[in-house]
């Protein structure tokens, strides 16, 4: 019998058309455009490139449009793997999709390494994640003997094979999510539009599916019996809801549930299990979270680090570089299948108490370090773990016997309330806590002081002297002189806002010494000497406001502080305005909006653009001077009460403002401070730091001094809270 060599079913026929076997596409290729530059710049410069993603993220439709814009001489093949069972019958299905046909006795192996010798084509290896071995096998060798072949492999993992190059492919961003909403639910339901009256909920659909475009896809399909109003309402119950995918679907792509179910599988009983336990975490989390949290029962210590990369190369997480570190995330979908199969184990409890535990000590770390050189770590840190800090905050809250730990954990991240720029969120926990009973004394007393100093900053009187009251009257009566100290601190914060000076000198003074008394010495410490100095400088001392604020900016040096530092450079900044040293004012002034900038701290970034725009009007430049002001007048709204209502922090402000008008006329003030109105804080702070002295204006008049206030010694009113925006 004559050996019949292998020959191609399909080619370039008369008709010029391409070989190859890629399916045409059944409906539009909406977005993704950067990724397709990007997928097709990586098939040009290298031989295997692998596109990976969890389920129903569009690896398959991206990596087929991707490949029909390939023209290799002969041709683009695709290999659809996932129906495929069998890892022995991975080379017969390759050589089934390039349409040849052999008789002979040769391996399906060598049939393929004859064919390719002498050809250039891309084969689209899709779905092989359940085959990793046998296709990493294969294209190894292809690879390595075939000189003209290049593949395009599609899965949720890697092939790890060598120079695989590596195309982890995101969900969609939220405009191209809603594109492809609106498209296909177009095409399932006729005349639907976006328009003014769905699209927030359009998009509020497409966020809590993560962009996912098999999720958007399902959603879609359910415009026929609901309203985007009614289908964002039923999301929570989302696998029941998201179903019906076209029949010509892969099965796995039938339902949410199934496409997420496949994944599922293919992980061992210990990869399921750390799944399930991920699913505790909200947003972003680290290894050593994962470690405390998820060892133990099942999972040893020793093998979280290798689980977890298995389920990384997996695409179940996702590995991310931030400014806290390399972190994890799951997508809200993949954590929700995950959830349920927690609370299957019955083991969902225990997890969460072990999720709080961990992030409770994540903030007892970062209240000790934020007096500490590694204070902008600690921002980070806890930036990047506040999903995960707010969902501890409502397990303590909505638990039967976490009340206590609730005020603890909310009064140990004042540090991040005030000095990252969350009053508002701040409050929303603190309030939440001070409402519940406990019997644990010290928690409450520290949320009490915490909650006068937030709504204090808010200019929030009438609230900040009910919390500092009870917690004063209650730290007397059991004699705990931490909290007694801290709420006459913050009663003595309160004076100052409110232009009770004397009263405020009296109860920072006495704060002091407390503090001396019981050796206490962080960062609310050292504000409280900056909070004296202040008082001390509207009451004219201003020699003995320096001295304070010295000594503080040698305590910051010594200890690596830079929070209190800036408020300290601030006062400074304040008394160089006064003795007409506009260089030394501006100097402190930079650094100290350098530093609130850093931090998100919108209080003290405000406070020194107001200041920032005295400066510059004594220096000459009324129109520069008028834009800070209008800049700052749209970061005060986000804070509370501008300038706290106080006559004495406002003075600065109309002198600003009352030199601005006389040089530019009302019109021209006004136009300039819109203009800064419309810059937001990034572009206001940016303006700030970049503006050079400008002589060429004139000289503005010297400084007047301190300006004295009106005789006002009733609080400065509280504002309304409706429609304040959160800080940071």
């Amino acid at each position: 019998m004559s050996r019949s060599h292998g020959s191609q079913r399909s080619g370039a026929g008369a008709g010029g058309h391409r070989a190859g076997n890629l399916p045409l596409e059944l409906n539009s290729f909406v977005g993704r455009s950067a990724e397709l530059t990007q997928l097709g710049t990586a098939l040009d410069a290298e031989r295997l490139v692998t596109v990976t993603g969890p389920g129903g993220v569009g690896k398959s439709r991206l990596a087929a449009r991707a490949a029909a814009l390939v023209r290799p001489r002969d041709g683009v093949w695709r290999v659809e793997l996932a129906a495929l069972r069998e890892p022995e019958l991975v080379e017969y299905a390759v050589v089934e999709a390039l349409g040849l046909t052999d008789h002979t006795s040769r391996p399906p192996r060598q049939v393929l390494l004859e064919h390719l010798a002498e050809r250039r084509l891309l084969l689209v290896l899709d779905g092989f994640e359940h085959l990793v071995d046998a296709c990493a096998s294969l294209v190894g060798e292809l690879l390595r003997r075939s000189a003209g072949l290049r593949v395009l492999a599609v899965g949720r993992r890697p092939l790890s094979v060598e120079g695989e190059q590596l195309f982890p492919l995101a969900p969609l961003t939220e405009r191209e999510a809603a594109e492809l909403f609106a498209d296909r639910a177009a095409a399932g339901t006729p005349g639907f539009t976006l328009h003014d009256g769905n699209r927030a909920d359009v998009r509020e659909i497409c966020r809590r599916l993560d962009g996912v475009p098999l999720a958007v896809e399902l959603a879609a399909g359910r415009l026929r019996a609901l309203s985007p109003a009614q289908l964002l309402a039923r999301l929570d119950d989302r696998f029941r809801l998201l179903t019906g995918g076209g029949r010509d679907m892969l099965p796995r792509h039938q339902t949410l549930r199934t496409a997420i179910g496949w994944s599922h599988e293919l992980c061992t009983p210990q990869e399921r299990l750390m799944w399930s336990r991920l699913s505790v975490f909200a947003g972003r989390f680290d290894l050593e979270s994962v470690e405390y949290v998820c060892g133990g029962d099942g999972l040893h210590p020793d093998n979280i680090l290798d689980v977890l990369g298995e389920l990384l190369a997996q695409s179940v997480i996702t590995r991310e570089e931030t400014a806290a570190g390399v972190r994890y995330r799951m997508l809200d979908t993949v954590r929700a299948y995950g959830a349920d199969w927690l609370e299957a184990t019955e083991d969902g409890e225990r997890l969460r108490r072990r999720h709080r535990d961990w992030y409770m000590g994540l903030a007892t770390w970062g209240e000790l370090d934020w007096f500490s050189p590694r204070q902008r770590e600690v921002a980070a840190r806890v930036e990047a773990e506040l999903p995960n800090l707010r969902r501890a905050l409502e397990h303590c809250l909505s638990e039967p016997d976490g009340g206590h730990l609730g005020q603890y954990l909310a009064g140990t991240l004042w540090f991040y309330w005030v000095g990252c720029g969350r009053l508002s969120e701040g409050r929303h926990w603190l309030e939440r806590s001070v409402e519940l009973d406990t019997e644990h004394e010290r928690s409450r007393l520290k949320a009490l002081w915490v909650l006068g100093y937030v709504a204090i900053l808010q200019g929030d009187t009438v609230p900040a002297v009910a919390a500092l009251d009870e917690c004063r009257r209650t730290a007397e009566r059991s004699g705990d002189f931490t909290a007694l100290a801290y709420a006459e601190h913050r009663t003595g914060c309160l004076a100052l806002v409110t232009d009770d000076m004397p009263r405020a000198e009296t109860l920072l003074r006495s704060a002091l010494d407390r503090y001396h008394d019981i050796g206490e010495l962080n960062s609310n410490v050292l504000m409280g000497q900056v909070e004296l100095a202040m008082a001390l400088a509207f009451q004219g001392d201003l020699p003995d406001a320096v001295r304070l604020c010295e000594e503080v900016r040698r305590v910051c040096v010594d200890h690596g502080e830079r929070w209190s530092l800036a408020y300290a450079l601030y006062v400074l900044a304040y008394a160089a305005w006064t003795e007409a040293d506009l260089p030394g004012a501006r100097q402190l002034l930079t650094e100290c909006l350098d530093i609130t900038h850093v931090f998100h701290d919108l209080l003290g970034t405000v406070l020194a653009v107001e200041l920032l725009a005295l400066v510059t009007v004594t220096e000459g430049d009324a129109a520069e001077a008028a834009v800070l002001q209008g800049s700052a007048s749209r970061m005060w709204p986000s804070v509370g009460l501008p300038l706290f209502g106080s006559a004495y922090y406002n003075a600065p402000h109309e002198q600003c403002e009352e030199t601005a008008r006389e040089r530019l006329g009302d019109e021209r003030y006004e136009e300039c401070v819109r203009d800064g109105a419309r810059l937001g804080r990034q572009a206001a702070v940016v303006r700030a730091l970049g503006h050079p002295r400008q002589e060429a204006l004139g000289a503005a008049p010297a400084p007047r001094g301190i300006p004295a206030p009106p005789d006002m010694r009733e609080p400065a009113a509280s504002p309304t809270r409706e429609g304040e925006e959160a800080t940071g």
